[in-house]
């Protein structure tokens, strides 16, 4: 199952400048998620991190994933957005970063669910740039109602 952006809008609250899920490629709800960033000169984040070397900081690496583990908690139990629902962090472990992502890369995420009771979710979570790995990490999620 693809995803276009129109769709990946109804599962997830963020929003541009934080919008950081283009595209899900795959999906196989409760067990794994494909999905794409493509990074541009554009990003909001360039001008400062570097200014004349452009890097995507790895944080927001990390975050790009667990926007797609998000997509994937969200379409497994099939719960769309709404006001009083949100995916929040409840952990990040072993994370790797193997290669800088640059202007003109496309990030592709593949994170795969590793375990899941009630409404938390372990992922293990890989990005790669042209097929080489370029972050690495394991992550806990939370879907929570907001009171």
């Amino acid at each position: 199952m693809v995803m276009d952006i129109n769709e990946i809008l109804q599962y997830l609250p963020h929003r541009y400048p934080f919008l950081l899920i283009d595209r899900v490629l795959e999906i196989e709800e409760g067990k794994r998620i494909r999905a794409l960033k493509n990074v541009t000169m554009n990003e909001p984040f360039f001008p400062g991190h570097f200014p004349h070397h452009p890097v995507m900081p790895g944080v927001l690496i990390i975050e790009a994933m667990a926007q797609a583990a998000a997509l994937l908690s969200f379409k497994s139990t099939g719960a769309k957005l709404d006001e009083n629902s949100v995916v929040l962090f409840a952990g990040i472990d072993k994370v790797r970063f193997k290669r800088q992502v640059v202007p003109g890369d496309q990030i592709v995420f593949d994170v795969d669910v590793t375990h899941s009771k009630r409404s938390i979710y372990k992922y293990q979570g890989v990005a790669r740039v042209d097929g080489q790995v370029v972050t690495e990490a394991e992550l806990m999620c939370a879907v929570r109602t907001k009171e």
